[in-house]
């Protein structure tokens, strides 16, 4: 099991248990991923670091001063 933070710019959009589908953007010497359809985005990862898996299920959506991220579990 894997566990990936994503940022989300708005609450609402995912809801914890939900299953979400990614999108794999790569840069120029690293990854980051997109929930699709837009919802929120990864940090960046490096190749090595790269995630596997096209879909996941939300663990928990946590908010800070910051803004609100979604925790989701990969099966990796």
């Amino acid at each position: 099991m894997r566990t990936v933070e994503f940022k989300m710019e708005r609450p609402g959009l995912v809801s914890p248990g939900q299953e979400v589908t990614i999108i794999e953007r790569e840069g120029t010497s690293s990854y980051s991923y997109i929930i699709d359809p837009a919802v929120a985005m990864s940090g960046c990862f490096a190749a090595k670091d790269r995630i596997k898996s096209t879909t996941g299920i939300v663990k928990d959506i946590r908010e800070n001063s910051r803004g609100f991220y979604v925790v989701v579990d990969f099966d990796e």
